[in-house]
């Protein structure tokens, strides 16, 4: 138990094919979120086909950041309040993206690592609200919200269908 383990990295297999966040996607983005004392953090180094003009990164892959640090951080919110933390044998709780706000602050530089900070907000035992700062270097660019909720057990039957493996 280590605030070095990445709650993605302990999801079942049933839920890692997320193109943003899943270990088991090999083509994706295999974001990893995890506690960095009381906010959480993901980092990522845009690829070069991450472009949106020569210099600068793609808004779409920010979102895409944004998204799924939002739900890696309300499942490390949650399996924390229940008094667990990633890599302690319990299995975390998965959530979806209810909405998404991003606000492009100013133009992300491309070459960088970006840093997605979380800060956390109860709304309701299911439901979270994650405020995300995205900076590349020093550099604040972009501001994002995700309201994420409880994955409907009926998401589980689906994937059990629908599982790209």
């Amino acid at each position: 138990m280590t605030e070095k383990t990445a709650v993605q990295d302990v999801y079942p297999d049933d839920y890692s094919w997320c193109y943003g966040c899943g270990k088991l996607n090999d083509k994706g983005h295999q974001l990893k979120t995890r506690w960095h004392g009381n906010k959480t953090e993901t980092i990522y180094k845009p690829q070069p086909e991450h472009t949106a003009v020569p210099g600068f990164v793609y808004g779409g892959l920010i979102a895409s950041l944004i998204d799924c640090h939002g739900t890696g951080s309300a499942s490390l919110a949650l399996h924390r309040k229940n008094g667990h933390e990633p890599g302690d044998g319990h299995e975390p709780p998965r959530f979806v993206t209810a909405s998404l706000k991003v606000d492009f602050m100013k133009p992300t530089p491309h070459g960088i690592p970006l840093k997605a900070v979380g800060t956390l907000e109860e709304v309701h035992p299911k439901k979270w609200k994650v405020h995300t700062e995205v900076f590349a270097g020093d550099t604040l660019c972009v501001k994002g919200e995700v309201m994420a909720v409880v994955m409907p057990d009926s998401f589980l039957k689906q994937t059990k269908t629908t599982n790209p493996s």
